[in-house]
């Protein structure tokens, strides 16, 4: 994680340049979030470019282990190429904690928001995975068609950033986009945006990677599913089930997919 080094700041004591301050900036001064939580949030990115679910754009957010009010994101690049050297900490408001540092993701209110209005929440992947889109564009609803991908159910809410913004570049670039992304979003695994991608959420880091990559993988097979004729999709009861149980074993698929990129790298 970056750092700013100088000596002992004059508005709390700490050693790190005073313009850097959380203190000074009305923030109080968070403990360092734990190597391991950072180790996979690398990881995590890497997972995801790695199944083809984030490009040069999209990203991982992790909430602080040590204060829920933080959040951990990587500075504005390329997901596979993201290190440790690269995370910074960020605030509800989408504030560095650590300002004049690097440049940061333009949609990080959408982590911001998310976590604001979500204490279930500890992780939230945002992508472009193609395979989705045109379920954001379409009245096709993207539903649950296996037990893998039980998560979505009888189908996802739909965020159409036109209805509180009008037109716009289709980038949540403010709290207000954020707030209500996190409203549509309401009490669901994931959200589809329209014309733009989705947003996955999980009560911890592997559960929202799973979500994200099986959102994907639902939508190819749905759509190769829906050129041979129509569905039967998985009931509520099973989804629910399901989904009870493939949440208690995402971690065999992040083992794996760790692997894989760390064979890789």
């Amino acid at each position: 994680m970056r750092h700013q080094s100088s000596g002992h700041c004059p508005a709390c004591g700490g050693v790190h340049a005073a313009e850097a301050c959380p203190t000074a900036r009305g923030s109080r001064p968070a403990p360092p979030a734990d190597l391991a939580l950072i180790d996979n949030l690398v990881a995590a990115n890497r997972i995801l470019a790695h199944q083809q679910v984030v490009d040069g754009f999209g990203h991982v957010s992790v909430r602080h282990d040590k204060d829920r009010s933080r959040f951990l994101l990587s500075r504005s690049m390329a997901p596979a190429l993201v290190t440790t050297e690269d995370i910074l900490e960020f605030d509800f408001d989408g504030n560095a904690i650590l300002p004049n540092g690097p440049a940061a993701y333009l949609e990080r209110f959408i982590h911001a928001e998310i976590y604001r209005r979500r204490p279930d929440v500890n992780a939230i992947v945002h992508s472009h995975s193609p395979a989705v889109i045109p379920f954001t564009v379409t009245p096709v609803p993207l539903r649950a068609l296996y037990h893998v991908s039980s998560f979505l159910g009888s189908g996802l809410p739909v965020f159409d950033i036109r209805d509180v913004a009008g037109d716009t570049d289709m980038l949540i670039r403010n709290s207000g986009l954020g707030a209500a992304l996190a409203t549509s979003l309401a009490d669901k695994p994931a959200a589809l945006m329209r014309g733009h991608g989705s947003v996955a959420v999980g009560s911890t880091l592997q559960l929202a990677v799973f979500y994200a990559i099986y959102l994907e993988t639902n939508a190819r097979m749905q759509a190769g599913a829906l050129r041979l004729g129509p569905i039967t999709y998985l009931t509520d009861k099973e989804a629910a089930l399901s989904t009870e149980t493939t949440n208690n074993q995402a971690t065999r698929a992040w083992d794996l997919w760790k692997l894989q990129v760390s064979k890789s790298s």
